[in-house]
């Protein structure tokens, strides 16, 4: 069973194949925000290199949000007409998710956090289990001010990764016990998304391209700008 898997809600655009060895091919970008001119070619390439067919995928995987309004768009667009082509089902991940994986081998709790612009945040609290992470609540859209009040109602010793913490890096250190992961772990990687993919592909769980819907936790700003100039 091989998956293609399709990231593009943060600043980072990219995409990867993999299956039951592994991740077999991963191409990432995070320069120029030009996802709609970057993701085709991308998957192209990446066919290309790895030697697989479009024909030979199973599973089309896709970054579901939080993230950035277009972004998300353009992968899950992208993601729905390739699966729909293929006529294959669809697996969904959150960016918050994919953020926390690569960090389930740390002791400490996981807090990513994706920039939000307009001085807010995604963020979501993570717990190692055994074969990875386990999400502890809701994904949450708040301020930094949010943010570091839920740090300091705890005494739990913190990992923050994701670009929203780097930006809001000296705000969110203001007590001890907290970290913050290496900056290449600052956007959500296609690589981990064909992981959990496969995994949840495995047992089956998978839904059809037309059920697929992405998370913003906010309307996009257009509507926003409209509904405040109703109000106005």
């Amino acid at each position: 069973m091989l998956i293609l898997g399709i990231e593009s809600a943060t600043q980072q655009v990219g995409c990867a194949i993999g299956g039951h060895e592994g991740v077999l091919g991963l191409f990432e970008s995070a320069r120029g925000r030009r996802h709609a001119e970057t993701l085709a070619p991308a998957i192209e390439f990446l066919m290309t290199t790895t030697d697989i067919a479009l024909e030979e995928i199973s599973v089309v995987a896709v970054d579901v949000g939080p993230g950035l309004f277009t972004g998300l768009r353009v992968g899950l667009a992208t993601a729905k007409a390739i699966a729909h082509a293929l006529r294959v089902p669809m697996i969904g991940i959150s960016s918050l998710d994919l953020l926390a994986f690569p960090l389930r081998h740390t002791v400490r709790t996981i807090v990513t956090v994706i920039d939000a612009k307009r001085g807010e945040l995604f963020y979501a609290f993570y717990r190692q289990v055994p074969g990875g992470v386990q999400r502890l609540g809701a994904l949450q859209l708040g301020t930094p001010d949010e943010l570091q009040a839920d740090l300091q109602a705890t005494h739990d010793e913190y990992v923050l990764v994701g670009d929203g913490a780097l930006r809001y890096r000296e705000q969110l250190c203001q007590r001890k016990g907290v970290e913050f992961a290496e900056q290449w772990l600052a956007h959500p990687s296609a690589a981990p998304l064909v992981q959990l993919a496969h995994a949840r592909a495995l047992r089956e769980d998978w839904v059809n391209p037309w059920e697929l819907e992405p998370i913003y936790l906010r309307k996009p700003d257009a509507v926003i700008n409209w509904s405040t100039r109703e109000h106005r």
